[in-house]
């Protein structure tokens, strides 16, 4: 079955403004190497803002975490919402376009339109609370998808999985307390934000496997071998969400785990055997970091070939 491939020029927009490690130029790179022959059998979809988006982004957020970002506009120049997270003209937008992106990935999935989808979005959003916007990131797009999938299509068992390299506390914290999410991270440790210790386990749905500065591959590996996809599959669950943050890659100046593409690959390709046996073959795939734009472009890559295996 076919793997859809989400992308709008209009994330573009989204300034981060001169020297931002999370800029317009990652999408540039990663649509670059998505159009070569090798990506051709991907369906190509150009998404629509949702009429209903605010009302998704209420699934997860509250008001005022919605209306800052929609009302503080920048006309001209930026506003910051915290040392790293800024808007622009364009940044509301590109919001709302990514959240419109995963929940019509959702339905697209559900409604067997395609096996699997990857969601090319700026900006990401697994730092995202339900109260504040943090770390580049404006709405939790994982977070929004999730709760979209369980009220309107009544999944029951959501898996998401979190390889970006920093540790997703907005993602987390939403779900802490709902045992029909599941939610497992690796993230370096020590790093921003400070969150992800394999103490906090929430109500036993909460799986954190941190990383030591300097692991390799293999000790990458060897922890989801032993740890997070024996608790997946235990888990059972009718739908994968990933946060696809590629900022582990040993080229990403923002941390120093040493990740390679063919990890990015295997991980993949475990993630899926896992979701034939589960869920049909159903995974929603949302990018989060990476910010080598080469390494990020290469590894995006790696991971969607392998989504297309079924192609």
């Amino acid at each position: 079955m076919t793997t859809l491939y989400y992308y709008h020029k209009d994330f573009l927009k989204h300034d981060t403004g001169l020297g931002h490690p999370e800029n317009p130029d990652r999408l540039s790179h990663i649509n670059a190497a998505l159009k070569a022959t090798t990506f051709d059998s991907l369906k190509r979809i150009t998404p629509e803002l949702r009429p209903d988006v605010n009302k998704l982004i209420r699934m997860v957020h509250t008001k005022s975490v919605m209306d800052q970002v929609l009302e503080k506009v920048a006309a001209d120049g930026y506003i910051s919402l915290d040392a790293d997270t800024l808007l622009s003209e364009g940044s509301a937008h590109a919001a709302l376009l990514a959240v419109s992106v995963v929940c019509d990935a959702i339905d697209r999935i559900k409604n067997k339109t395609a096996r699997n989808a990857f969601c090319a979005v700026r900006p990401p959003g697994h730092h995202a609370e339900a109260n504040r916007s943090m770390g580049f990131c404006l709405f939790n797009n994982v977070a929004i998808a999730a709760e979209y999938a369980r009220q309107i299509h009544s999944y029951k068992r959501i898996a998401i999985i979190d390889f970006d390299v920093h540790h997703g506390n907005g993602t987390q914290a939403i779900f802490d307390t709902n045992a029909e999410v599941f939610y497992t991270s690796t993230h370096e440790m020590p790093n921003y934000p400070g969150t992800g210790f394999s103490s906090e386990i929430g109500v036993g749905n909460i799986l954190n496997v941190p990383l030591a500065s300097g692991e390799t591959g293999s000790q990458f590996r060897e922890k989801f071998r032993q740890k997070i996809l024996p608790a997946i599959r235990q888990f059972n669950p009718e739908l994968i969400l990933l946060s696809a943050g590629f900022d582990a890659h040993k080229d990403d100046p923002l941390a120093s785990i040493q990740l390679t593409e063919s990890d990015y690959a295997w991980l993949t390709e475990k993630i899926m055997d896992i979701a034939d046996v589960c869920c049909e073959g159903r995974i929603v795939s949302i990018l989060e970091g990476g910010y080598n734009l080469y390494a990020l472009a290469d590894s995006v890559s790696a991971h969607v070939k392998v989504l297309m295996r079924d192609s």
